[in-house]
């Protein structure tokens, strides 16, 4: 090779030189494309694993988002564990309230009973005779007891009567009484029935078939489709009062609103059902809620109901709620809770900038937390917002920003 090399004029020596130059070149450019995709797909199989994680959370883990800053310099590290990364230094700061520390309740004793409950007594007498001896005093001892609801016929009985003369035994029109106003009309079930069965399944969730399987064990013998039927007619009569129920919650000028898919049978094919959705509408001011059933997410269903609302609308960041935000009258407002869900979710991924997020979240708790032990007014969790939340919120919102810029896209701080 040297030889070769040594027998070469210039020319063809730096005709050599180029063409190894290219070459090398050609190979960089390579290494530099195949290092893109290895990084690429890093990136891909890093998202691939943080879906999979969410859903195996989702799953089977904790529901809880509970997090707890690791920067104790007292708490041990087991041998195996990996070193975690160096955390920018972080800006000490000095609690300027003290937390008020509840007294410890003393037990109460034996539970009181309410005095609105009937009471019977019973009198337990000695079994010795006691007729030459002198009562000196008693002891009550009280037993929560439960009379077994039982059912019954309450039969109306209408006496006819008509006008007859003495003289001529003349027949005159008959009179009889009318029969009072019935929650069902021509039904066999009482209000107080009624009540029972709406109680049982839509405050203590009894499904129709086991009220069914309790009626049979007192030998009433009813069907799904006449508990159904009931519930239907129950429903009807309670339009009015939810009808109020809305105007009232609808007339409040802040809203928290979100829905909830729920799995409704399907009357045409047995045995399936097809995803309905609540959309839940919370007044925080009157502490009242509105439950409004749609078939399906579209904003066809909260648009005919919020299309006369005004006022502040808190919703989580489902795209259909950024159409209210165009509506003059509305103001939106996002959710904390859900805003700082990413960060916790992003932990195990970049626990750097995920945790300094989070403390950031639980500077802003506190300052709610402490407004509620102060219990101060409206007007004094206004100020203390803006004197000790708003610093934090702008200084949240520039880091934000600027790490947003500076994270892999795709990324779980940048999805």
């Amino acid at each position: 090779m040297s030889e070769a090399l040594e027998n070469m004029t210039k020319e063809q020596l730096l005709e050599k030189y180029k063409l190894q130059e290219a070459i090398i070149e050609e190979r960089e450019v390579a290494l530099e494309e195949n290092q893109a995709t290895i990084d690429k797909m890093q990136a891909q199989i890093s998202q691939m694993q943080f879906q999979i994680d969410q859903m195996n959370r989702l799953l089977y883990g904790a529901k809880r988002e509970r997090f707890i800053s690791n920067d104790d310099e007292n708490q041990l590290s087991l041998p195996f564990e990996v070193p975690q990364e160096e955390a920018p230094e972080k800006e000490q700061e000095v609690i300027t309230y003290v937390r008020e520390k509840k007294k410890r309740k003393e037990h109460p004793g034996r539970l009181a009973l309410p005095s609105h409950l009937p009471v019977e007594e019973i009198i337990l007498e000695p079994e010795e005779d006691t007729s030459n001896m002198k009562c000196i005093g008693k002891e009550v001892t009280d037993q929560l007891e439960l009379v077994p609801a039982k059912l019954f016929i309450r039969r109306f009985i209408r006496p006819k009567y008509i006008a007859v003369t003495d003289k001529t035994q003349e027949q005159h029109r008959g009179v009889i009484a009318e029969l009072p106003v019935f929650p069902i009309e021509k039904g066999i079930a009482g209000p107080g029935l009624l009540a029972q069965i709406m109680v049982d399944k839509f405050v203590d969730h009894l499904p129709v078939y086991r009220q069914i399987e309790r009626f049979k064990r007192e030998q009433i013998q009813l069907s799904s489709s006449t508990l159904n039927g009931w519930q239907e007619s129950v429903c009807n009569l309670l339009e009015p009062l939810y009808d109020t129920l809305k105007h009232r919650v609808l007339s409040q000028g802040y809203l928290q609103v979100d829905e909830t898919p729920i799995a409704v049978l399907d009357k045409n094919k047995k045995g399936k059902t097809h995803r309905g959705y609540h959309w839940i509408y919370h007044s925080p001011l009157e502490k009242t809620v509105l439950f409004d059933y749609n078939t399906g997410r579209s904003r066809e269903g909260p648009g005919k109901l919020l299309k006369d609302f005004k006022g502040y609308l808190q919703t989580d960041g489902y795209n259909v709620y950024d159409l209210f935000a165009r509506e003059k009258d509305i103001t939106p407002v996002n959710c904390m809770a859900h805003a700082r869900r990413g960060f916790e979710k992003a932990l195990p991924y970049d626990k750097k900038h995920a945790e300094y997020a989070m403390e950031m979240f639980q500077k802003l708790y506190a300052i709610e937390q402490k407004a509620r032990e102060q219990d101060l007014s409206p007007q004094q969790r206004h100020t203390l917002r803006l004197d000790e939340a708003l610093p934090v919120m702008n200084k949240l919102g520039k880091w934000i920003v600027e790490t947003y810029k500076t994270s892999e896209p795709k990324s779980p701080l940048n999805p």
